[in-house]
């Protein structure tokens, strides 16, 4: 087996060969000053400077802290687990270990002491590197687990570490003989990363991707958006989640582009108004609260205010029509659209940070037509895409370059190619389909037929130029007693259009109708009782009960039933006050319902739905 070129020299002709390290020696050599990772230093105010580091200062820094963790004993093929905050210490973590030829393996925060614990055994680290004292609590016990092989761990917070390692000792320690000749050796078939399923329903399966695989799927991507040179991305998602591994680590490495990290996915608000930057992506709970958000704020304008933002929408959203049947607007419409757009649209988008964006986007489950037509009404086009961990991230994507159609995820990006089961189960095959599930002793167990086709458990369908039309996950559908398949998620985004409605989730499986457990929204429910003169006390409890919101409510439900056949119509529903999260455990931490969890929650409110 012959190395990989040494990162000093030029980049492999073949894009898809090349590995991260080639890239972070590329960036630095060719934009050593250009910055790569900004970060908020803390006070005790919670605000604070931005720090950088530069593309040279990053390839230095993370040579040391790799000298550092193989001073600890990593070497290449080893597993490494991280637990942190999307914080600088993670990503130079990341790309240290990478550059070592180990494996960085991040983990949920959120994720439960029994995930924990999987994943470490799985994957048989032997080292974790952890944020703090509370992640401290969580991972000590398995240094004294028989059955876990980890045997020490790195504290990135300094004053919490105990008697375990402190991070910033790794930049101190010296380089081991032989450092040079082990550092930037990946070879493209070489192992990059492992990425847990967050576990919707079973334990987390540990998802192999190798640097071939992961530049195959950024090459794919880059082929479908139209971004600036060295376009900034805020990272808010979770590390353990593909798409802020893909968006905020290797495609920045790919691109030269500039990391703006966010330790707090509270604060991201705030980070985008600093930033403004030209590209955002957000899961579609990020973009529905956004919407929430957004029309909280218009709901509370005067009624003069609100008609002028109106009549700009229905321009924005007439433009963006034209875009998405291929065709030219009208000159009239253009000028129109750009006197909406400078006069209304691009004040009200500055004030969120947003008048920049040219490529906004979304993936990880179906998104609400309603909010993407909300969107358009700035202009913005949410370029709804999917794919899987499996998939390196995108496997097809609407696109502001190829087409796009509102309420698709668009067509398949080079890297791979679908087809449809006779039950129209979604299969894919590719360049940047996964190598196969981590086994504990580790080997790869490939998931793939014959044929290299991967069974994805999404249902959709393919319209006749391309795009694919995602139903829902096929374990998710609702088969009725009268033996009708219903999609949960069509019925559940039919009922969330209502601005009351921030989350819902439908019940039926083996029983003659369907029933909803809603959530009021907590940004639009006090807008909306602003608005109508609804007084409640005890916040949004209060509101749940009041007469006013219950029969607005049933309006909502009653819309949406007329929108849908009579086996998806929803009979009865509970309204509940308390939103759903990744803390409480009805949502994953990559924000997807855990419709086990819930239904086990609400049992007896479900049954009590069913009951005459």
């Amino acid at each position: 087996m012959t190395s990989a070129p040494r990162t000093t020299g030029d980049l492999p002709d073949d894009p898809a060969g090349r590995t991260l390290p080639q890239l972070l020696a590329r960036n630095a050599r060719e934009y050593p000053q250009l910055p790569g990772l900004s970060w908020l230093s803390a006070d005790p105010d919670g605000d604070g400077d931005w720090k950088t580091l530069g593309w040279a200062e990053i390839h230095e820094h993370t040579r040391s802290l790799a000298a550092g963790y193989r001073a600890l004993g990593v070497g290449r093929g080893d597993h490494v687990l991280m637990m942190m905050s999307n914080r600088p210490e993670h990503w130079l973590s990341d790309l240290a270990l990478v550059r070592l030829g180990a494996v960085p393996v991040s983990v949920y925060g959120t994720a439960a002491p029994e995930q924990i614990t999987h994943i470490a055994r799985n994957c048989r680290a032997r080292l974790a590197v952890v944020e703090g004292a509370a992640q401290v609590a969580v991972w000590e016990p398995l240094l004294a687990d028989a059955d876990t092989p980890l045997e020490r761990l790195v504290v990135a917070e300094a004053g919490a570490e105990g008697g375990h390692v402190p991070y910033a000792a790794l930049l101190r320690e010296p380089a081991p003989e032989q450092f040079a000749k082990e550092l930037d050796a990946a070879r493209p078939e070489d192992p990059l990363t492992v990425v847990y399923t967050s576990g919707t329903t079973g334990e987390p399966k540990g998802v192999v991707l190798t640097h071939r695989e992961v530049m195959s799927n950024a090459l794919a991507l880059d082929a479908v958006v139209e971004l600036p040179p060295h376009v900034e991305h805020i990272c808010y998602l979770p590390f353990a989640h593909i798409a802020e591994r893909m968006l905020g680590i290797y495609l920045p490495c790919h691109r030269a582009s500039h990391v703006h990290l966010c330790a707090d996915p509270t604060r991201v608000g705030e980070v985008v108004r600093k930033v403004r930057p030209a590209q955002f992506f957000g899961v579609p709970r990020i973009w529905e609260k956004l919407s929430a958000a957004v029309r909280a704020v218009l709901s509370l304008m005067p009624a003069e205010q609100r008609t002028l933002i109106e009549r700009a929408f229905e321009v924005a959203r007439e433009h963006v029509g034209y875009r998405e049947r291929g065709e030219a607007p009208p000159a009239e419409l253009e000028e129109r659209h750009v006197r909406a757009r400078e006069d209304v649209l691009l004040p009200l988008l500055a004030a969120g940070g947003l008048d920049r964006v040219t490529w906004a986007a979304s993936a990880s489950a179906p998104m609400s037509v309603d909010v993407v037509r909300f969107w358009a009404g700035f202009g913005i086009v949410i370029m709804d895409a999917w794919g899987l961990t499996e998939t390196a991230g995108v496997a097809t994507s609407n696109s502001p370059k190829t087409g796009f159609r509102l309420g698709s995820v668009g067509r398949p990006v080079e890297s791979v190619e679908i087809r449809t089961a006779e039950d129209g189960e979604i299969l894919v095959r590719g360049s940047s389909v996964f190598s196969g599930y981590l086994r504990p002793d580790g080997s790869v167990r490939s998931a793939l037929d014959a044929d290299g086709w991967l069974a994805t458990g999404d249902i959709g369908r393919t319209d006749e130029d391309g795009y694919l039309w995602l139903t829902d996950r096929k374990k998710e559908m609702i088969i009725t007693s009268t033996g009708k398949n219903v999609s949960p998620a069509l019925v559940e985004n039919a009922l969330k259009e209502h601005p009351l409605i921030g989350q819902a989730m439908v019940h039926g499986d083996n029983r003659s109708y369907l029933v909803a457990l809603l959530v009021l929204d907590a940004e639009a429910a006090p807008a909306w009782a602003a608005a109508n003169g609804v007084q409640a006390d005890g916040g949004p409890a209060g509101l749940v009960r009041h007469p006013a919101v219950r029969a607005e409510v049933d309006r909502a439900v009653a819309a949406a039933n007329t929108r849908l056949n009579r086996t998806e119509q929803v009979k009865r529903y509970e309204l509940l006050a308390e939103e759903w999260g990744p803390a409480t455990g009805e949502l994953t931490p990559s924000l997807k319902m855990r419709r086990r969890v819930i239904r086990d929650k609400y049992a007896d409110a479900l049954t009590g739905l069913y009951e005459d």
